[in-house]
């Protein structure tokens, strides 16, 4: 079965800017809630927080949902890689992340 993505392409933009409106008035609305009377600052208009999120973009970039953008899935890596994984025993796996776990928790602390 083969999918036509490209109708649903024609509307991406429509979803974007529906998503970027809705993301304001979230911005707005736990602005005026949380922070305003918290800190005692003035609440925010709606193209207030829609600029605020604007700035964000360009200051921090966009959210990476946990993925590296320098470094490729697992399924995506060299063959290399993904042969060496597959080519461990049981008792190489679990000693490998075993030393992967002891190096986390150095970070950690």
């Amino acid at each position: 079965m083969q999918h036509n993505y490209k109708k649903g392409a024609r509307f991406f933009p429509l979803f974007a800017l529906l998503f970027f409106a809705l993301a304001s008035l979230a911005v707005q609305l736990l602005w005026n809630w949380i922070i305003a009377p918290t800190f005692s600052l003035t609440s925010f208009s709606y193209w207030q927080a829609m600029g605020l999120l604007v700035l964000c973009r360009i200051l921090f970039g966009h959210p990476s949902f946990g993925r590296h953008h320098n470094r490729p899935p697992f399924s995506e890596q060299p063959a290399s890689q993904r042969q060496k994984w597959i080519n461990m025993t049981e008792e190489e796996r679990l000693q490998f992340k075993n030393e992967w776990k002891k190096r986390c928790e150095k970070r950690e602390n």
